[in-house]
């Protein structure tokens, strides 16, 4: 069993001890993705739809770059901070992933990291 770390610079980049993405027999297994611009690394401004376009745009361009895409995903883990936001999130999610949506988890959490609004990681299957 071969691991491989994935690296783009087009998805946030880690901010602690963590690979961006693994891939292992043909799977991707990402951590998870906070609204951050890629290239300044700061927290993206604006409200929950602007921080959750970020994440699944970061997201997408990180499956894209491990050889892989959003249609490939089999699993998301979705943590919110207030679940108020949920049908505002689900609204975007639903422009990222079309068709045979993926096995989800949504969970409501206390605090994330730089305290932003929500956090995406995905398993996918690679092209």
């Amino acid at each position: 069993m071969e691991k491989k770390v994935i690296s783009t610079k087009r998805a946030p980049q880690a901010i602690g001890p963590y690979s961006q993405a693994i891939e292992v027999n043909g799977m991707i297994y990402t951590s998870g993705v906070v609204p951050l611009d890629p290239e300044t690394g700061a927290v993206v401004e604006g409200d929950v739809s602007a921080q959750a376009e970020r994440v699944f745009t970061s997201m997408k361009a990180l499956l894209e770059d491990a050889g892989s895409s959003m249609e490939n995903v089999v699993k998301t883990t979705l943590f919110i901070k207030n679940m108020n936001d949920f049908a505002t999130i689900n609204e975007i999610y639903a422009k990222f992933f079309t068709g045979d949506f993926p096995a989800r988890s949504c969970v409501e959490v206390a605090r994330l990291p730089k305290d932003v609004l929500l956090e995406l990681e995905v398993i996918a299957i690679k092209n």
